[in-house]
């Protein structure tokens, strides 16, 4: 299998392919993923104490020791090469979308313009109670002023980041259109991802079962190796910017 052959599948997909994208597309900007033993992010935490919608409400100065933190390491993060490719392949028709499990923002920095966050943005923090919003830039200044650590709304309650904790639905519209999407794709292109967190980890056999094809650019096994066309296990900024030079 070869960068060559991916290039060529894209190149038949006609403007139909659309990319999956997880944790693994920004290991190389210096974000961790989540289960490598000693940096997974949740190596060394357990994320029910600390990520969950009941802890956010319960005990807000908890949830945002371990927020803050989360959103200050990715707030200076930029997108890596692996990022650029699959904007530059939707600038150049050869990508329909872009749907990410991933939360940190870089495709958007990128410049990928139809993306799916299914599992939200660090972007913004929101009040649940009186909808006001607050920019990534606000909120890190708010968590800086406050005594305890938790950012707040003008009237005093705390922000919650707009990004799917555990204990919540993911949007339902996204997933909608991630589904419909991965049906109508004549090609899935899964970067960085290890195919196992559900609902996302469905849209392959969704394309599958449709007659498209699937193709996975990422350094561990994943569920769907052997259904794939093409699988490619080196370094993902490495592996894509190949497929440029294929193209």
């Amino acid at each position: 299998m070869s960068a060559e052959q991916l290039a060529g599948l894209l190149l038949e997909a006609r403007g139909t392919a659309v990319a999956l994208t997880g944790a693994g597309i920004s290991v190389p900007s210096g974000i961790p993923d989540f289960r490598t033993p000693v940096t997974g992010l949740w190596e060394n935490v357990d994320p029910m104490e600390v990520a969950h919608i009941s802890v956010f409400r319960r005990d807000p100065e908890t949830f945002w020791s371990f927020y803050g933190q989360r959103f200050a390491t990715l707030g200076d993060k930029q997108p890596n090469a692996a990022h650029a490719a699959l904007a530059r392949l939707e600038a150049e028709g050869l990508l329909r979308a872009v749907v990410t499990q991933n939360i940190d923002g870089l495709h958007t920095a990128a410049g990928v313009v139809d993306l799916l966050e299914v599992h939200g943005t660090i972007a913004a923090a929101s009040c649940l109670v009186d909808g006001e919003q607050h920019e990534l830039e606000e909120v890190l200044a708010r968590i800086a002023a406050a005594g305890d650590g938790v950012p707040r709304c003008d009237a005093g309650h705390p922000l919650k980041p707009d990004v799917v904790l555990f204990g919540e639905m993911l949007p339902e519209a996204d997933i909608l259109r991630a589904f419909a999407l991965a049906g109508e794709a004549s090609l899935l292109l899964c970067v960085g991802s290890s195919l196992e967190v559900h609902p996302v980890a469905g849209l392959p056999e969704i394309t599958l079962a449709a007659g498209g094809e699937v193709a996975i650019v990422t350094q561990d096994p994943t569920p769907y190796d052997s259904a794939a066309t093409v699988k490619l296990d080196g370094d993902v900024v490495d592996e894509l910017e190949a497929v440029l030079a294929a193209l």
